[in-house]
């Protein structure tokens, strides 16, 4: 008598024939059996025999030992992921269960799945409109708020794009670089034109010639990554527009907006491949230069990049991410870290991220500890836009890259035995209508619920006085 469990794959036999474009009726043809065992095969209804794997792979030019992995393995780390909410801190799902649950029904898994990440956009949303609400905005949806909450609900990490960013990386290095195989796959030539005659752009994908153009004072790191991200258009729309779909946008900017954030992401992707980077980055402590270095990307490229590895069952450490300019607008934000940015208006002067322009290029390091008590250990550093010739417009803008202080020690940052601990934290808000230290003399606005104070007769030293109870 046989010990060997049955195989069961039906959700990556139904993903394999998608990708391959078949119907059921087209699978069952070239595998000779009836469409009705196809649909069995799929909704693991019968088990997958070893005569049949045999046969997928010989027709259809697939690695055996890729068609016979674990397809649960994904599905079951998402789920563990999931379970870790503080919302489900109560109930105790053990590894066994999980995996069952993930084999035996794979459809109230992705049903599940499903109704967290709408539970995250939806709570999202309420916290979005809670804010606009105080702040007497218009009742309007905002598409840059739409995209937002769509990375924030999946913790800016999109797996399926990373697999598939991994593939295409092998092949790109293969045919000798990404205008080697634009040329060799899409016989498409790379050129560098002068700014003015790209009228803005800083690429442009010229159909009718066969040709992707780029402003030729885009630098090294910038070039690449276009190239990656029109790559990523040709040969990942599939990827993109799978995920985009499970996004629910009310404005068609929203969705545009989300859209290209996961072009941009994609691109990342090839670049900066999930397994090559995750190990880089954990051996070289998360050094950011160091990453960029060898990857061959910007500083703001490869910071951005170490927000996204959050991989199911392949998690590193979790960071938050934030891009102003000196003004205090916001043109990023993204959260791995469960960092409470402030969704409407603007931040604590005292982090560091609004200081950084004096000192530029100059990466400032900082701890921080928000009212709860929480604390985080943060880099900040100036970024450049623009320029590459002379009299051309440059942007400077500061980024800050950071992490809860439980995982600081795993960086190169934190590891200069002179450098200040976090019993040096700077105390900050998430903003200022919504701390409550009464002696801040940064704040530029009253707590909201917190009566102010007469100055008839004392004047305190912050701006606003307000009572303590």
């Amino acid at each position: 008598m046989s010990n060997e469990r049955p195989v069961y794959m039906g959700p990556r036999l139904r993903r394999l024939r998608r990708d391959l474009g078949l119907t059921q009726a087209n699978m069952a043809t070239d595998l000779e059996i009836s469409s009705s065992y196809v649909a069995l095969l799929e909704r693991n209804q019968r088990p997958l025999t070893a005569d049949m794997l045999l046969r997928l792979a010989r027709i259809y030019k697939i690695d055996m030992a890729d068609l016979a992995h674990d397809a649960g393995g994904e599905q079951t780390a998402r789920l563990q992921a999931l379970l870790k909410d503080p919302m489900f801190g109560d109930i105790d799902v053990p590894a066994l269960e999980l995996a069952d649950v993930v084999t035996g029904f794979p459809g109230v898994t992705e049903t599940l799945l499903r109704l967290y990440t709408a539970y995250r956009e939806e709570h999202l949303a309420l916290a979005d409109r809670g804010a606009e609400t105080r702040d007497n905005a218009p009742d309007a949806s905002d598409p840059v708020a739409e995209a937002r909450r769509f990375l924030a609900a999946r913790r800016n990490n999109f797996a399926s794009l990373d697999d598939a960013g991994e593939r295409l990386a092998a092949a790109v290095a293969e045919a000798g670089g990404l205008a080697a195989y634009l040329k060799a796959r899409h016989r498409l030539r790379v050129r560098r034109l002068p700014s003015d005659v790209m009228g803005g752009a800083m690429r442009r994908y010229d159909r009718h010639r066969d040709q992707v153009l780029l402003d030729e004072t885009l630098d090294t790191a910038s070039q690449t990554f276009q190239l990656a991200v029109q790559l990523a258009y040709l040969e990942m729309r599939g990827e993109i527009d799978a995920e985009l779909g499970r996004g629910g946008f009310a404005t068609e900017s929203g969705g545009r907006l989300a859209h290209k954030a996961l072009a941009s992401y994609a691109a990342a992707a090839v670049l900066m491949p999930y397994t090559a980077f995750a190990q880089a980055a954990e051996s070289r402590r998360y050094d950011v230069e160091k990453l960029a270095r060898q990857f061959g990307a910007s500083f703001e490229q490869t910071a951005h990049r170490l927000t996204t590895l959050q991989k199911p069952g392949d998690e590193r450490v979790p960071f938050f991410f934030i891009r102003v300019d000196q003004a205090g607008n916001v043109s990023k934000r993204l959260d791995g870290a469960g960092f409470p940015f402030a969704r409407h208006g603007g931040g604590c002067p005292l982090w560091s991220v609004h200081q950084v322009f004096r000192r530029p290029r100059e990466i400032v390091t900082q701890w921080l500890e928000l009212p709860d008590g929480q604390r985080f250990f943060s880099i900040s550093r100036t970024v450049t836009a623009g320029g590459g010739a002379y009299g051309s417009l440059r942007v400077e803008r500061a980024i800050a890259l950071g992490c809860a202080a439980e995982h600081a020690g795993r960086l190169v940052y934190t590891q200069d035995p002179a450098s200040p601990g976090p019993e040096t934290a700077t105390t900050i808000g998430v903003a200022c209508h919504l701390c409550h230290r009464p002696k801040c003399t940064a704040r530029s606005a009253p707590p909201l619920g917190r009566p102010v104070l007469p100055d008839d007769f004392r004047r305190a030293s912050a701006p606003f006085g307000f009572s303590d109870v």
